[in-house]
């Protein structure tokens, strides 16, 4: 676990230089990916798949959305609760950190064998769905 903690702050500090974490701790990234995969959705249910608050999420939300990667929409299921969806600028910002992250992690794998990376991915994958 603690090896667990070690490598996230430090790909916490690779992903600000990449522009994928935020100035007040993060999330860009990962909320930009929900929204892409997933498509629209309310702050409720953005946080429930997250391990953070709801008002954490609502501050991202607002960040993303004063910088034009984000806005939110009517809900036809829910009159207060807005949804929350990509701008075609969130799309191309998107991709843009994708890219760049890929280039890092391509970085940190070389000279790594791929059957070891996958095999941690997997026992890391079965740590997170325990928890």
């Amino acid at each position: 676990m603690l090896e667990i903690a070690a490598t996230f702050f430090r790909l916490r500090a690779a992903g600000k230089k990449v522009g994928a974490v935020t100035p007040w701790g993060g999330g860009t990234l990962g909320l930009l990916r929900s929204l892409q995969r997933e498509g629209p959705q309310t702050v409720p249910q953005l946080a429930r798949a997250r391990p953070v608050a709801r008002q954490r999420i609502q501050k991202l939300a607002d960040e993303l959305a004063a910088d034009g990667l984000v806005e939110f929409v009517s809900n036809p299921a829910h009159k207060r609760s807005k949804l929350l969806r990509l701008t075609p600028k969130g799309t191309a910002a998107y991709g843009d950190l994708s890219e760049r992250m890929l280039r890092v992690c391509d970085d940190l794998a070389a000279g790594m064998v791929g059957e070891d990376l996958c095999r941690a991915a997997e026992v890391l994958r079965g740590l997170r769905e325990k928890l």
